[in-house]
């Protein structure tokens, strides 16, 4: 469950969050309209500051000349890289929405071996994993293919919703939300019975006197 709590929609009273919660949750349905379990939105009412800031970079999508393809693809490899399901899965969901076929969907894991993108959605890819896994060290490469394609200020919107959801994914796992809601899947596979404190090295070496 999410380690922290979740706002019950009797206590919620900012109206941004009830509208959202309203829109979303429905009497009788488990979860949200797209499929969660929609612990984000109660635990993110616990600060309406906070949820009001988030939920506002919603209206940048409505403003923008960035191809929605591009802004997609760059969140599900921000998902995928920084290992959270919630992320990933929602916005693969939004590339078919886009009418992004599923081999190509399903690409995204891989991308580096897979013929289905172009040189754009390639560098966008690579840009992404620059932000995500490398800490925004970006090779001049990736960003001279970004810049023969996109003008400045949407490769800067680019950068800014590609490092705002991999804050998203990073949230969502520390504080188990969504589909993030797991154990560490790194976890020590115990030894067989009667295996005690033995040294399996040090019986596997070879001596020689």
């Amino acid at each position: 469950m999410p380690r922290l709590r979740r706002v019950p929609r009797e206590e919620m009273t900012d109206p941004v969050v009830t509208f959202f919660h309203d829109r979303l949750f429905a009497p009788g349905r488990e979860g949200t309209a797209t499929g969660s379990p929609g612990d984000w939105w109660e635990v993110f009412a616990l600060e309406p500051r906070i949820f009001r800031h988030c939920v506002k970079g919603f209206q940048l999508y409505r403003e923008s000349a960035l191809d929605p393809v591009l802004r997609e693809l760059g969140q599900v490899r921000a998902g995928w890289a920084r290992q959270s399901r919630f992320v990933y899965s929602q916005h693969c969901k939004q590339l078919r929405a886009l009418g992004v076929p599923e081999e190509k969907v399903a690409a995204v894991s891989c991308w580096p071996v897979s013929d289905l993108f172009g040189e754009l959605e390639r560098a966008v890819l690579a840009y992404a994993d620059a932000l995500v896994l490398d800490g925004g060290r970006v090779p001049d490469e990736v960003f001279a293919v970004l810049q023969r394609h996109l003008p400045d200020e949407q490769i800067l919107e680019l950068t800014y919703v590609t490092c705002m959801y991999e804050m998203h994914a990073t949230m969502a796992r520390a504080l188990r939300l969504e589909f993030d809601d797991r154990p560490d899947p790194v976890a020590e596979v115990p030894a067989p019975e009667g295996y005690g404190t033995r040294d399996i090295a040090d019986e596997l070496t070879v001596r020689r006197e």
